[in-house]
């Protein structure tokens, strides 16, 4: 018989790097034929302006789904349960609870990180009180090496399995851009700690110092930036003739801003496995990103983009201006980023490496 597993995870809507993931893991034949799997979406905010706050709405939802987990526990008697959690905040709280049901109803929990945050407020003496109680007893899946760091001070390392993130291959990309004018791409919904306003600082410095370029930025307005201050952010910096907000975007649309930029951005402050790195790796588009977090992994160095210090301007400008001049250099870090996408961030690789993590875990119990 095919062992139960329990997977209490983040699904869309609303559309973020953990929903996704659990959605691909729902989907999945590999993942489905291998254990006798049960779902419950542990997403209780309605939209991406939703996530994080606190309301009647969101304490009577997590009611319901502690008594749903205590109900689908006592039905299935599962041999693993797999958890989503958030590292800290208000988030942190609401899952910490969920986990001590499940250990208190005895059960094998393995906690799959996508974000990071644990080391801001492991010297807060009730959070650090809290990250002990949590991780005891249980398995944990990072997405890469570089962001144990994050929960060493809690964490053995044997309790630590590692799965890089993987996308499904979307089309053939384009070899060669034909803009008269290069084109760079920022693609995530606009929140500060994703760069925005750190890539609209070095768009002012690439125009003054005389680059031509238009910079497209796509995604959803939330509470840190909708469209409106967005557009003042550009007319403040003197740059609405080079940088274009262009909403939302989801398929065949969203595909067809990759197919025409030159080159990828995203200077974001807080993020462990961008998903839309490996999209753009994909469509052969060298990138640019921060150097934190499991972007040190996705992102070669000189070979399949560059990687600059976190909220630093000059650094951004410098690095994207040496690409907007060099159409050789463009090519041959995009190419080999799309090879390292191949060997690396497929679906098929991540189904397959997620699979060997929960048959670890379950060897474990």
């Amino acid at each position: 018989m095919k062992p139960t597993v329990l997977f209490i995870l983040h699904m869309p809507p609303p559309v973020h790097g953990a929903s996704m993931m659990g959605k691909y893991i729902h989907d999945s034949k590999v993942v489905n034929e291998t254990f006798d799997c049960h779902y419950i979406n542990l997403t209780t905010a309605k939209n991406l302006a939703d996530i994080g706050r606190i309301g009647l709405r969101k304490l009577f939802q997590f009611i319901q789904l502690l008594n749903r987990i205590r109900k689908e526990v006592k039905r299935l008697k599962p041999q693993l349960v797999y958890v989503t959690p958030n590292s800290c905040g208000g988030a942190f709280y609401k899952d910490f609870i969920v986990i001590q049901l499940l250990k208190a109803m005895g059960c094998n929990v393995v906690a799959h990180y996508h974000n990071k945050g644990v080391a801001t407020r492991q010297e807060c003496i009730p959070d650090k009180w809290l990250y002990k109680h949590f991780f005891k007893g249980i398995k944990v899946i990072l997405l890469a090496e570089p962001l144990y760091a994050d929960i060493q001070q809690f964490v053995e390392r044997e309790q630590v399995l590692f799965c890089p993130n993987g996308i499904p291959y979307s089309s053939t990309p384009e070899t060669v851009r034909k803009n008269d004018v290069p084109h760079i791409l920022f693609l995530s919904n606009l929140l500060i700690d994703k760069g925005v306003l750190i890539l609209l600082d070095a768009c002012k410095i690439l125009k003054d110092r005389g680059y031509v370029f238009q910079c497209d930025f796509v995604g959803g307005e939330t509470a840190d930036m909708d469209a409106k201050r967005f557009k003042q952010e550009c007319v403040q910096r003197g740059i609405t003739d080079c940088v274009i907000y262009n909403g939302r975007k989801y398929g065949d649309e969203k595909l067809a801003f990759f197919k025409k930029a030159d080159l990828f951005v995203l200077p974001t402050f807080n993020e462990c496995f961008p998903l839309v790195l490996l999209e753009a790796m994909e469509q052969g588009l060298p990138c640019i990103s921060s150097a934190i977090g499991g972007t040190t992994e996705i992102v070669d160095e000189g070979e399949t983009g560059f990687l600059v210090p976190c909220r630093e301007v000059e650094p951004l400008a410098e690095r994207i201006g040496i690409l907007l001049k060099d159409e050789a250099l463009r090519k041959r870090l995009g190419e080999a980023g799309r090879i390292k996408f191949e060997k690396e961030y497929t679906l098929e690789r991540f189904e397959e490496n997620i699979k060997q993590c929960l048959e670890t875990c379950l060897l474990k119990q």
